[in-house]
């Protein structure tokens, strides 16, 4: 029997016995508690309507009946929750993150999804040897840590950006097809539920790796490879990071600086992968963003339609919006560990004492570009990136949700795209992102409404994991261990 099917059957049962007690009152037979009962609470997702006064009721991990008013008073429960004037919504995801990619966080950043309310993450890159032991750590946690999604290394072409000597460890080269096949049986194996395509893949080894994903059943994220146009890319992935060389396909003569990229790619000088991406993205994406033709654009954000465009618009518009200076920034740095909290106060320090002017094109293209594809209906989907460009776990993906709406979102479209919209990328819409009978209960307990104001997302006093609910308190205690 799958879980669905056990849920429904779970539901059926409970809705039964909920209507004997309220019948007969249920003196001497009552029926086995369940786990969790959250009383009086209005339910807010991105797919049903504003639901008030409402009880949930939950058992083994699953949302087994949801009823109005106090008609559910008499079931019993191991843990009742009064809810009264608070509201609930689905657990949250942070569709990019990177959990291995400074060590110094590694531990520290289950804790601080859940105190943020994020119950759910997809880790987007890590070398295998460094996630397997994260991954087995956060599972073994249970209700204390987040769900966690993994595609294990970036599949970069035969240079590689994230080789461990020069940038962190987090990629492996590709340098052919049958490389890249080698490379996905490896990671298919060991667990991963995704694959990441990164920047340096030719054309040939990314043809390979949409087939070999295909034929195992397995979802693709990545970046544009700087060999090849976004919109030839966005058919064949199911999403797409950062806006990442979207920029180089909107210019009147796309192929012409295709065929300048494809001549550098070919690395005479053999440069690191890192480099030399950086050296092209100097060549192009100022150049880019400032020559951009509108008609060539529209049509590029036409066939961006057919997959998810996750922008981390709060990284990519850093140099506009800085972190730093956000009010509650320094009392979310002092929940991370010291060493990288005192990094970061240095080089907020020395970046407040710089006098170089600070261009914020990219910043500005960043946010326009997010704007334009969410008016023109492409999918889009929150993540942050974390902890890269000081992203806190958890923090910034409410951020990241302020800046949606700062772009043209209503702050129900925000919470799709952290709710639902990561959920459908792996086909789970049907289990997660509602607070709906048979979901999975992953739930955040806020007490201000999200809808009202998408700052309210941070006002959390409570958050449901896996069916089990952790308190403020439970939560703080999360980051102080």
């Amino acid at each position: 029997m799958t879980d669905i099917a056990r849920a429904v059957s779970k539901l059926t049962s409970f809705t039964l016995l909920l209507c004997i007690a309220l019948l007969l009152g249920c003196s001497e037979d009552a029926p086995e508690p369940i786990d969790l009962v959250i009383n009086n609470v209005t339910l807010v997702d991105a797919v049903n309507p504003l639901r008030a006064n409402q009880t949930v009721l939950i058992d083994q991990g699953r949302i087994v009946d949801i009823v109005s008013g106090d008609s559910a008073a008499e079931v019993p429960a191991r843990e009742q929750i009064d809810a009264s004037g608070r509201y609930l919504i689905p657990g949250l995801w942070d569709f990019h993150v990177h959990f291995t990619f400074d060590k110094r966080l590694t531990d520290a950043m289950a804790g601080l999804f859940l105190y943020y309310g994020v119950t759910q993450v997809r880790d987007t890159g890590a070398l295998l040897e460094d996630l397997l032991p994260v991954v087995e750590t956060l599972r073994s946690a249970g209700a204390r840590a987040p769900t966690i999604w993994y595609s294990g290394p970036l599949l970069d072409g035969k240079d590689v950006v994230y080789d461990g000597v020069n940038f962190p460890g987090l990629g492996i080269a590709n340098p052919t097809p049958e490389a890249a096949r080698a490379n996905i049986a490896e990671i298919h194996a060991a667990g991963a539920s995704f694959l990441k395509i990164y920047e340096m893949v030719s054309p040939e080894v990314f043809a390979a790796i949409v087939d070999e994903a295909r034929a195992r059943k397995l979802p693709i994220d990545g970046h544009v490879p700087l060999s090849m146009r976004a919109r030839d890319v966005a058919p064949d992935v199911q999403s797409l990071e950062h806006l990442r060389n979207y920029e180089m396909d909107c210019v009147s003569d796309p192929e012409t600086w295709l065929a300048a990229r494809q001549q550098e790619l070919a690395n005479r000088a053999n440069e690191p992968g890192n480099v030399l991406r950086s050296r092209l993205h100097t060549l192009q994406r100022l150049p880019a963003i400032t020559s951009e033709d509108r008609e060539v654009c529209a049509e590029m954000t036409e066939a961006l339609k057919a997959t998810i465009t996750v922008p981390t618009l709060r990284m990519n518009s850093m140099d506009l919006i800085v972190p730093f200076q956000r009010a509650d920034f320094d009392q979310a740095m002092d929940l991370i560990p010291d060493s990288v909290s005192q990094e970061w106060r240095e080089a907020r320090a020395t970046l407040a004492a710089s006098t170089e002017p600070v261009d914020t094109r990219f910043a500005e293209w960043s946010l326009r570009r997010t704007g334009e594809l969410h008016a023109a209906g492409v999918p889009i989907a929150a993540g942050t990136d974390t902890p890269i460009g000081w992203s806190i776990p958890g923090y910034s993906l409410h951020t990241e949700l302020e800046q949606y709406v700062q772009i043209g979102m209503t702050p129900l479209e925000a919470l799709y795209s952290a709710t639902v919209k990561p959920a459908a990328f792996f086909s789970l819409e049907s289990e997660m992102g509602q607070i709906k009978p048979g979901f999975v209960a992953n739930a955040v307990l806020l007490s201000a409404n999200p809808l009202e104001d998408i700052t309210h997302t941070r006002s959390i006093d409570g958050v449901i994991n896996q069916g089990s609910f952790l308190s403020r308190t439970q939560l703080d205690q999360l980051v102080i261990d």
